[in-house]
């Protein structure tokens, strides 16, 4: 969403302003971050992933099937609430590993962040000019989706080793 949120703004949706998408995205991240804290301990961290999941699937899926400029907005709204507590969630979970180390599983975490930001825009860039940019804007949309079987696997593992989100 950083790098390609204002190309989408500026080609798809053909606005003056195309930074628009850009303050959205981020103006509910922000505030989605300062909520975060409260959504987990009322709802638990494997809600929230699956909620999370759901925000960002739904919003993509509105600024791509409805490519104007509301339904747009709106859905980089929801994206933004969506992503917001995903990155604290997987560093707190990584700094309780009982397999590694705070430090190296935080580090394993960050290299997984780092990659996906130095690879993702490239492949958007590249199906974007395969095909366009809405249907390149999928990939933001299943990776949203991918949070569902990635944490539920997670968190079923943590619980037939007995170890609970909780007590993380």
């Amino acid at each position: 969403m950083f790098d390609w949120s204002g190309i989408y703004f500026q080609e798809v949706l053909h606005v003056k302003i195309f930074t628009y998408g850009y303050l959205i995205f981020m103006t509910f991240m922000a505030a989605s971050r300062f909520l975060s804290d409260l959504i987990i301990g009322r709802i638990g961290m494997p809600a929230t992933y699956l909620m999370s999941a759901c925000f960002i699937v739904s919003g993509i899926s509105l600024a791509i099937i409805f490519p104007q400029f509301w339904t747009a907005m709106i859905g980089f709204s929801l994206v933004g609430f969506g992503t917001a507590a995903v990155v604290p969630m997987s560093y707190a979970l990584a700094g309780a590993s009982r397999k590694y180390s705070p430090g190296m599983a935080i580090s394993i975490i960050a290299t997984y962040a780092i990659t996906g930001m130095l690879l993702g825009p490239p492949i958007i860039g590249y199906l974007a000019h395969a095909f366009n940019l809405r249907i390149a804007f999928v990939i933001f949309g299943l990776c949203g989706l991918m949070l569902v079987p990635i944490s539920q696997l997670f968190f079923r593992h943590q619980k037939t080793i007995g170890t609970t989100p909780e007590s993380i």
